[in-house]
C-alpha cells in the first residue's frame, strides 16, 4: 500500500539521489538505497499505526503482522479488544478477551512480561484488574507468582486481605515483601541522612566544640554585640558572647513523630509508602515514631514497625473515615508538644465531626506541635480531596498538599527544624 505521503517521500529520496554525480549521470546504487530507505520508513509507520489502532485497522493500513509483532498484538487484543466492555484500542466499544480462568490469565501475564518493558507491564496489569475485574484471580497463588509486583499491586492485595485464603497468604506476603524491600532500599539511605542532619541542626548546644559551632545561628544570636571599628569607614565586628552548636542527635530521643494514616480505599499507595517510611523512621534512635491507621476506628500499629509487611497486613483498606477520632487518639499520645511532629495523610473526606477535627488541629499547633497535612504520599499526585477542609487547615497554618516519596524526607526535615515546608506547587495545594 502506497499513500500520497509515502510516494512523495520516496520521490524526494530518489530526486536527492539522482543529483549525486556532477557529470549528470545517474548514481543507480544511491538511488536504490534511497528508495529502499524511504520504503522501509513508510512500512515502519504503517506497522506502528497498525499496532496502535488494533485489528480493525488491518485493512485500512494494508499491514499484516507476523512473528514477534503478531504476538505483541495478540497480548494487547486480549486486554483491550474482543469482549463487551468499552475502551478498545480502535474505540469500537470492545474489550476483554482474557476470559476468567487463572491459567489463561497467567499465560497472558507471562506473555506481556516477554514483549513489553516493566513500566508497560505494570500499566497493563492495572488495566486488566480495573477493566476486567480480575481481582478475584489474584487470590490464587499461581497468579501472584506470575504478576509484576509494584505498589499498586500491593494496594490491591491489601484490599483483598480479608478474603484471601490461607493457601494464598504466604505467596501474597512474599510479593508484598519484595516490593517493600525494594522501596526500603530506595528510600532509607537518603531519609536517614536528611533527617539526621535536621536533628543535629535542631538541637542547640551552648558550649560547643569549635567544629560543632553553628555559625549561622551564632551570628544571628550575637548581632546585638556588633561593634564599629575605629577609622574603618563603617566596618565592624561581632563579639560572640554566646556560641550555639549542633547537637548530637543520636545520643537520645530528640523528636517524637506520629504518622496518622487514612486507610480508605483511595489511599492505598499512600498506606504502602507511609508504612515503609514509618519503619525507616522507627529505626532511627533519635526519633520516637508512632504509626496510627484509621477508618471509622483507630488502630495503633507502632509495635509492628520493625516489619513494614506486618504493618501493611494489619491495615484494612476501605470503609468510612473519622479523622477527628484519629486525631483525638494522636493528641492523647503527645507528651512533648514542642518536640512533636504529627503527619496526617488523608484525602480529608471527614465522616466524623468537622469542627472538632479543626479544633484539635488548632489546639495541637497552639501547644507547639508541628502539624503536617499530606493529601497523598505517592507518585500519583493529589487525589480527589475535600477542598473545604483543606482550605480550613491552611487557614490554621497547616497547608494540605500531595507529597512524593522523594520529597518526604525534605518535608520531615523542615518540620523537625520548624522551617517552612517545601510545598511543591502552590497553585494546586490549599
Amino acid at each position: 500500500m502506497t499513500t500520497a505521503n509515502g510516494t512523495g517521500a520516496m520521490d524526494s529520496a530518489v530526486d536527492g539521489a539522482t543529483q549525486g554525480p556532477v557529470d549528470g549521470s545517474v548514481d543507480v546504487a544511491a538511488t536504490r538505497r534511497a528508495t529502499a530507505q524511504a520504503a522501509t520508513g513508510h512500512e515502519e509507520r504503517l506497522r506502528r499505526w497498525r499496532m496502535v489502532l488494533g485489528a480493525d485497522s488491518a485493512e485500512s493500513t494494508g499491514c499484516t503482522l507476523t512473528g514477534h509483532d503478531a504476538a505483541m498484538d495478540g497480548a494487547l487484543t486480549a486486554l483491550y479488544e474482543g469482549g463487551g466492555k468499552p475502551g478498545g484500542r480502535g474505540g469500537s466499544g470492545r474489550s476483554a478477551g482474557l476470559g476468567a480462568s487463572a491459567p489463561s490469565v497467567a499465560r497472558w501475564l507471562g506473555d506481556i512480561r516477554t514483549y513489553f518493558p516493566t513500566s508497560v507491564v505494570q500499566v497493563m496489569q492495572r488495566d486488566a484488574i480495573d477493566r476486567l475485574g480480575l481481582s478475584a484471580l489474584l487470590l490464587e497463588p499461581e497468579m501472584l507468582e506470575a504478576v509484576e509486583a509494584d505498589v499498586h499491586l500491593v494496594g490491591t492485595l491489601l484490599s483483598l486481605n480479608k478474603a484471601m485464603p490461607e493457601t494464598t497468604k504466604e505467596t501474597a506476603r512474599a510479593v508484598v515483601r519484595k516490593v517493600v524491600e525494594k522501596l526500603e532500599k530506595q528510600l532509607s539511605t537518603r531519609t536517614r541522612a536528611t533527617l539526621t542532619g535536621a536533628l543535629d541542626r535542631s538541637a542547640k548546644v551552648t558550649r560547643p566544640r569549635h567544629h560543632d559551632i553553628d555559625w549561622d545561628r551564632t551570628i544571628r544570636a550575637n548581632l546585638k554585640n556588633y561593634l564599629t571599628l575605629p577609622g574603618e569607614d563603617g566596618a565592624g565586628t561581632i563579639v560572640p558572647e554566646r556560641l550555639i552548636g549542633y547537637g548530637r542527635a543520636a545520643q537520645s530521643v530528640k523528636k517524637d513523630v506520629i504518622l496518622c494514616i487514612d486507610q480508605s480505599g483511595s489511599m492505598a499507595a499512600s498506606v504502602v509508602y507511609a508504612s515503609v517510611f514509618g519503619a525507616v523512621l522507627a529505626s532511627m534512635r533519635a526519633l520516637r515514631t508512632r504509626l496510627v491507621v484509621f477508618d471509622t476506628a483507630v488502630v495503633d500499629l507502632t509495635d509492628q514497625l520493625d516489619d513494614p509487611v506486618d504493618v501493611l497486613f494489619g491495615t484494612q483498606l476501605g470503609g468510612g473515615t473519622d479523622i477527628n477520632r484519629a486525631l483525638a487518639y494522636c493528641q492523647s499520645r503527645i507528651t512533648r508538644p514542642a518536640d512533636t511532629v504529627v503527619v496526617l495523610i488523608s484525602d480529608l473526606y471527614e465522616g466524623g465531626i468537622r469542627n472538632e477535627m479543626l479544633k484539635r488541629v488548632a489546639a495541637m499547633k497552639a501547644s507547639g506541635v508541628q502539624f503536617v497535612t499530606l493529601l497523598a504520599l505517592s507518585d500519583e499526585g493529589a487525589p480527589a480531596y475535600d477542598r473545604d477542609h483543606a482550605a480550613a487547615l491552611s487557614a490554621l497554618g497547616a497547608p494540605a498538599f500531595a507529597c512524593t516519596p522523594d520529597l518526604f524526607p525534605d518535608v520531615m526535615a523542615a518540620a523537625i527544624e520548624k522551617r517552612p515546608l517545601p510545598i511543591p506547587d502552590k497553585e494546586t495545594h490549599q
